[in-house]
């Protein structure tokens, strides 16, 4: 009888609707029956320059700089996020990373990411028990679903001078041992990675930048592709028609990391929208049978059992 009602219990859950919410930057909150995976949380959207976008000149905040120790919008959170099961984490820069430790106290969800992100998560009080890390190759099965771990790059922000190729450097990592609070300056990137989970009946590959290796992506075949959207692709040759064509033309793209996240969620995203219409543009060139949604913050996403 255990056993049965085990096996009803599974197929529940891979039969439930999978909902995306969009929640800024490389934010996603991912739904299937009663669990609930967070994707790089970030809502506090701290007011910093960043190289796409200035801050909102009426925006009452203090300015952030890379010393600055920047508590999480705890009032912003907690009116967005009550319950989490899982976090994943695709790399530790405070825009990815900031919010994952408050988060992770407030609902008790099990943390995964690479060693940095384990060493935020100590630094900022998050239970050992909590704290999972994970590597590239590894393939992780939780709760009805399965997650494949990526080997991943971040993006770049200035392209090689003409005939000199692309090296990626080795990324900073977040030490062994660091106390926190942290300052923002100390969330360095730790290494990116992506995420490919397969829930629901989906398949769905999370980038949390805007850049990829090509390698670790053949033989994928996602009918969901969330696919990171800033202008720093353009500082790689053929992003789009590249990533495109790897991942075997994906049935449904949905940007990610494109709009202006140094900014409240009050403040207008109109020059972001309009800035991703290239993208939408470049995905539409590479794959015309491809459906795109540009995702509004926490308007939830129905993804029905055959995505267009």
């Amino acid at each position: 009888m255990r056993i049965s009602l085990l096996l009803l219990a599974a197929a529940i859950l891979h039969a439930a609707p999978v909902t995306l919410e969009y929640m800024g930057t490389a934010g996603w909150r991912m739904i299937s029956g009663q669990t609930i995976i967070l994707i790089d949380p970030y809502l506090t959207r701290a007011k910093y320059p960043s190289p796409n976008d200035a801050v909102a000149p009426d925006d009452p905040r203090p300015l952030v700089n890379a010393n600055s120790v920047v508590d999480p919008d705890s009032a912003v959170i907690d009116a967005h996020i009550g319950k989490a099961d899982y976090i994943f984490l695709t790399h530790t820069h405070p825009d990815h990373s900031l919010d994952m430790p408050y988060i992770a106290r407030k609902t008790g969800a099990k943390v995964f990411g690479t060693q940095s992100t384990a060493n935020v998560a100590r630094a900022e009080g998050v239970p050992e028990k909590q704290i999972h890390v994970v590597n590239p190759g590894e393939e992780v099965t939780l709760e009805g679903f399965t997650v494949k771990v990526i080997h991943s790059l971040h993006g770049i922000f200035r392209r090689p001078p003409p005939g000199v190729p692309y090296t990626p450097p080795n990324p900073p990592l977040v030490p062994d041992g660091v106390k926190g609070p942290l300052r923002f300056g100390q969330h360095v990137e730790g290494g990116t990675l992506a995420y490919l989970f397969r829930i629901g009946g989906h398949q769905i590959l999370v980038f949390g930048s805007m850049n990829f290796v090509e390698s670790e992506l053949v033989g994928l075949h996602p009918d969901v592709a969330l696919i990171g959207a800033m202008p720093e692709r353009n500082n790689l040759d053929d992003y789009t028609p590249r990533i495109m064509k790897v991942l075997g033309n994906p049935p449904l793209v949905i940007p990610t990391h494109w709009d202006r996240f140094n900014v409240t969620y009050t403040v207008s995203q109109e020059p972001a929208v309009k800035r991703l219409q290239s993208f939408i543009d470049e995905v539409h060139s590479a794959s015309p049978k491809t459906s795109i949604i540009v995702p509004e913050y926490f308007k939830p996403i129905s993804l029905s059992e055959k995505t267009p």
